[in-house]
């Protein structure tokens, strides 16, 4: 079954740290562009960061610098550390892969940042 299953999420205080773990199975992650997205309540679901092949990552502007996407080919699994956490990072964080015609989505996984 070709499937992404997120993980990881959950509250953390503003300043802090979450990791967000992407599990695939059906497929090779290292073949497919790998992306994290989120949305937030009340606004459109925006591009968080993505990793394809040997590509450099690209990042969401508002990103850049505190969250870093990574991905073990071992385990088929893709990463989305976040640190220096800001309340506005609260959302659902949804894994995507992509390659050609195929667009797999996960669950999602809620982070949430509030003192």
């Amino acid at each position: 079954q070709v499937q992404v299953v997120e993980s990881g999420g959950g509250l953390a205080q503003p300043g802090g740290s979450l990791r967000l773990s992407c599990a695939a199975s059906g497929f090779t992650v290292s073949s497919y562009t790998m992306s994290w997205y989120r949305q937030a309540p009340g606004k459109e679901r925006e591009l968080v960061a993505s990793i394809s092949g040997v590509d450099s990552p690209n990042y969401a502007d508002s990103v850049q610098g505190r969250f870093t996407i990574s991905r073990d080919n071992a385990k088929n699994t893709v990463y989305l550390e976040m640190n220096l956490l800001k309340p506005e990072d609260t959302a659902v964080y949804y894994c995507n892969a992509k390659k050609w015609i195929l667009d797999i989505w996960g669950q999602g996984t809620q982070v949430t940042v509030s003192s």
